[in-house]
């Protein structure tokens, strides 16, 4: 099943926000079969978005994908380039606008006047439901080449795609799939892609037919999705859940979780089990990991708070850092982090004191200490840890790799000390 990807909308050609419907829909479209052969934008033009979808159609893509262009403004122009392309006139739907006129009562709001433009679908098309906003989706099939031809339009805003593709969109090509298509997602943190494949080169090439693997790299971590195709469900799960094994058998710790797990939450899920708690002090990265902790539902099952100690005062006043220790070692050094640790630890009441010192750039670097330096620290009482990184001139690179390396250094140690 080809498939190819339109995103409409003039602030993307722009540059003011970035196309992450793409990349989040190409990934998720390939998990379950649906092999994207190209991915376009066009801004909010009537003419040039007719003619992209007429290059998708015209190219024998079986799913085309759109996004953006279905709200109530004159420059939402989507479903009218839509119902052109594919011949149907743009029908009033009563029953759509109660279901609309209702999602913005829920809110507490009244829908404007211009809102009933929402309730426009092209003849023959299916509303999709939009549990995150108004405008609903569109799903419309034609027969096309002795086959059939799907377009699934959805609205631009990223979490209201994404809620409609989950929901409607992806089960409905998973249904429409020649045999199964299943696939399994390993989270790693610790290696980089070459690493990584270089480590499994063997399982890899041992895979057997209709399995693959695939590496999508992020700052600080790589996700290996294993996919099996076939015919035979029972057959691809076996064969996937084989190689997902080998490769974790391989790997070891650098596997973190699966799927839709978070480093995190994996963290916070280790400290809770053992009835233990953490606190987090933080320099060069300003909150960072105290953010992504406290962004995983439940975390005050361990999480016990942060302090961000970004001055030598602060560090000495809220930590307990000794000033001459600053004055020999410098604020960004073995001793100082280890400090920060056993401070919030101590201060926090928590069974764990994590810390992260460094020069996250793009300026305070020095000789002996250049831009991307950094020291973490792990601190439970028992028993201590300092790693050293040397990371890279960008300073919000630096941030996130030190915030995934420190939450990784807890998860670690935490890893150790069960199977002390």
């Amino acid at each position: 099943m080809t498939g190819h990807l339109l995103t409409v909308g003039d602030e993307i050609l722009l540059g003011q926000i970035v196309d992450t419907n793409a990349a989040w829909l190409g990934e998720h479209l390939a998990a379950v079969g649906v092999d994207v052969r190209r991915s376009e934008t066009v801004g909010d033009d009537h003419a040039d978005i007719v003619a992209a979808i007429e290059r998708a159609t015209a190219g024998g893509a079986r799913v085309l994908v759109v996004t953006g262009g279905l709200g109530p403004t004159h420059d939402d122009v989507t479903k009218a380039a839509v119902a052109q392309v594919f011949e149907r006139e743009l029908e009033f739907r009563p029953d759509v606008l109660a279901e609309i006129e209702a999602r913005y009562a829920t809110r507490g709001r009244t829908m404007p006047a211009v809102g009933r433009v929402m309730a426009q679908v092209p003849a023959g098309f299916e509303t999709l439901p939009n549990p995150q906003g108004s405008a609903p989706g569109l799903w419309g099939e034609r027969a096309v080449g002795g086959g059939r031809q799907v377009v699934a339009v959805m609205p631009g805003v990223p979490h209201e795609m994404m809620a409609i593709a989950q929901g409607s969109v992806l089960p409905r090509l998973v249904e429409r799939q020649d045999g199964v298509v299943l696939s399994r997602t390993l989270l790693t943190v610790g290696k980089g892609e070459s690493d990584l494949a270089a480590m499994i080169a063997t399982t890899a090439g041992s895979l057997p037919d209709g399995l693959r693997l695939a590496y999508l790299p992020s700052t600080g971590s790589v996700r290996i999705r294993v996919t099996a195709r076939g015919a035979d469900r029972a057959a691809a799960q076996r064969d996937m859940d084989r190689a997902t094994d080998a490769v974790r058998a391989t790997l070891g710790r650098l596997v973190f979780g699966e799927g839709t797990e978070t480093l995190e939450g994996v963290v916070l899920d280790l400290l809770a089990d053992a009835g233990r708690t953490l606190a987090v002090a933080e320099s060069c990265t300003g909150g960072a990991i105290s953010a992504r902790l406290t962004s995983v539902p439940g975390a005050s099952r361990a999480m016990r708070g942060g302090v961000v100690a970004y001055s030598n005062a602060a560090k000495r006043d809220l930590l307990g850092v000794d000033g001459a220790t600053i004055e020999a070692e410098g604020a960004v050094s073995e001793a100082v982090a280890l400090r920060l640790a056993a401070g919030v630890r101590d201060r926090l009441a928590a069974d764990v004191g994590v810390a992260v010192t460094g020069i996250a750039g793009p300026t305070g670097g020095t000789p002996d200490k250049p831009v991307g330096t950094v020291w973490l620290a792990y601190d439970d009482g028992r028993t201590t840890r300092a790693v050293h990184l040397q990371l890279t001139p960008n300073r919000g690179v630096n941030i996130a790799l030190s915030t995934t390396a420190a939450l990784d250094l807890v998860r670690r140690q935490e890893l150790r000390r069960v199977g002390e």
